[in-house]
């Protein structure tokens, strides 16, 4: 009976991995198909990665958004900000405004409050990390891991494998919108993105 309930269990292990939903690239490497950008800025692929600049001169956030909307989902990419003040928008709404959307961005930035929660055009700061985790986690102006997890009402940011921010049960969060690249307005504007991928969950 010991041996039949060993066997049992191995030969379930695989199907139970095998409904774990797969992950798909966001971003093909060579173009942006599945993008469209948003007034302000510039994106374009160079070597493999997705690079917006924008000049100082400009007051828009331009932004690059994805065609489809999501909902449920983990979404994981690596930053490397030179300049300015860049986002990681999720779950978002356009909008006719200087800052064409509402709703999450993940803060990506040379700052300690990288990985941060800031709710765009709506509560501004929701959460913000643990500065002194943050000194420790992420080098400025190299690669870092980002992995965002948006289920129902609840939220995480991780950074290089570690999670910073978390938001739990909130029930005035978007639920279902676009991912966005954003370039912030007013602001000398050079970030990178690449690796990016999407889980979609139920």
């Amino acid at each position: 009976m010991r041996i039949f309930a060993t066997l049992s269990l191995f030969l379930l292990a695989p199907m139970t991995a095998s409904a774990e939903p797969a992950w798909k690239d966001l971003f093909n490497g060579r173009n942006l198909d599945g993008w469209h950008p948003v007034p302000g800025g510039k994106w374009e692929v160079v070597d493999g990665t997705i690079l917006g600049t924008s000049p100082r001169s400009e007051p828009r956030h331009g932004l690059l958004m994805t065609d489809k909307r999501f909902k449920n989902f983990r979404v994981r990419a690596k930053f490397k900000v030179t300049s300015g003040d860049s986002g990681f928008y999720f779950r978002v709404e356009k909008t006719n405004t200087h800052v064409s959307v509402r709703g999450f961005q993940a803060e990506v930035d040379n700052s300690k409050e990288v990985g941060g929660l800031y709710e765009t055009s709506m509560r501004a700061w929701v959460r913000k990390p643990d500065p002194t985790v943050i000194s420790k986690l992420v080098k400025p102006g190299t690669w870092t891991d980002l992995l965002v997890s948006a289920i129902g009402d609840s939220i995480t940011v991780s950074l290089n494998g570690t999670k910073v921010t978390e938001l739990l049960n909130d029930p005035k969060c978007l639920k279902e919108g676009h991912i966005a690249l954003q370039l912030h307005g007013g602001q000398d504007m050079r970030v990178q993105f690449k690796d990016l991928a999407i889980q979609e969950l139920p």
